[in-house]
C-alpha cells in the first residue's frame, strides 16, 4: 500500500462516488468492491474505488454525422 493507496471509511468512499452510505455498503455486502476488515471496521483501498470506477465506465458511442442531404425516416 502506497501513501496514494489509503484506506477510506464508507463515508469517505460515499463522499467520493458522491452517493449516499447505503450504495458502498450494498457493494461490500455483495462483495463487489474489494475491502478490508480492521477489526470490527471496514475499510476500502482508494485503488479498488479507483477500479470499480474504472471497470463500471460506459464509453460513449461515436455517431458518424449525417448527411445534410439525407432525409429523416
Amino acid at each position: 500500500m502506497t501513501v496514494a493507496d489509503r484506506l477510506l471509511t464508507v463515508n469517505e468512499v460515499a463522499e467520493r462516488l458522491g452517493t449516499g452510505l447505503r450504495f458502498p455498503r450494498r457493494l461490500i455486502e455483495e462483495r463487489r468492491i474489494t475491502f478490508v476488515k480492521v477489526g470490527r471496521h471496514v475499510r476500502i483501498r482508494e485503488s479498488a474505488v479507483d477500479e470499480y470506477v474504472s471497470a463500471h465506465t460506459v464509453e460513449p458511442i461515436v455517431l458518424r454525422p449525417t448527411s445534410p442531404f439525407r432525409r429523416a425516416a
